[in-house]
């Protein structure tokens, strides 16, 4: 866990960065003071900056997205596809904090399609149990299937001057129902996996940016670490510890 921190530090200042330099160019170029005319006026319309632009309005924001992940450590051999709808509003105004000035944003999302690909059912899975004692049991596995609702997302939309990128850091917390006991763990009865829950709940955090293509529409990249528990629902709770996500979007702002 103490890996994904660092990697999710790292990201984070390397968008910081490449926003900075970004808007240095900008500068430096003159484009950031570039004008429109008004055809057979003679007039120019003052520059419009997309990224100030939803800002300052504290536009709605809503649009489909897509998330690939992977998990780490003793489910390094899962992986997880993930699609749904995403909608979310800033709330205040620009709060002054040096280099975390911005604006908070409450969100939320709803996946449909949910799906986990976990190594396929054994009949000789190796457990360990009771002061040592080792046995060999079937244990369950193979896809996954579900969908997932995150009512609750907390995201800082940090302050830039630049006109395409708008860089943030979210936290969240979402529920997940799978149509079977996820993840797969030793088989209590024939075919019945045991120990686990078709209920899951997936604490999150992450980084991410807008990138914008033209006034309110932005293609949005992300990385979220997601931890996956059954926080003890069923008579187990092994979890997925610790997962990768990598998210791709599209916004529309209003």
């Amino acid at each position: 866990m103490t890996r994904m921190l660092k990697f999710l530090s790292f990201v984070l200042v390397t968008v910081s960065m490449t926003v900075s330099a970004q808007t240095a160019s900008s500068n430096a170029l003159g484009t950031g003071n570039s004008q429109t005319m008004i055809a057979g006026t003679g007039i120019h319309n003052l520059p419009i900056n997309p990224v100030a632009q939803v800002r300052n309005a504290k536009s709605w924001e809503y649009g489909p997205f897509v998330n690939y992940g992977v998990g780490l450590g003793d489910r390094s051999a899962y992986k997880f596809l993930w699609a749904g709808f995403q909608a979310a509003k800033p709330l205040t105004p620009v709060y002054k904090a040096g280099i975390f000035s911005g604006q908070f944003e409450l969100g939320a999302n709803i996946m449909p399609l949910w799906q986990a690909y976990t190594p396929a059912p054994t009949l000789a899975a190796r457990f360990t149990c009771c002061g040592g004692q080792v046995w060999y049991a079937p244990e369950g596995g193979g896809t996954y299937r579900g969908v997932s609702l995150t009512p609750i997302i907390l995201r800082w939309n940090f302050f830039t001057t630049n006109r395409r990128f708008q860089p943030w850091l979210q936290g969240a917390g979402g529920l997940i129902y799978t149509t079977h006991k996820f993840p797969p763990a030793q088989q209590v009865t024939e075919g019945i996996p045991g120990g686990t829950s078709v209920w899951n709940f997936s604490p999150q955090g992450g980084v991410g940016l807008h990138y914008f293509t033209r006034p309110k529409r932005s293609i949005d990249l992300g990385i979220n670490a997601v931890h996956i528990s059954s926080a003890s629902l069923g008579d187990k709770n092994p979890g997925v510890n610790a997962s990768v996500q990598f998210q791709l979007g599209y916004t529309f702002w209003k």
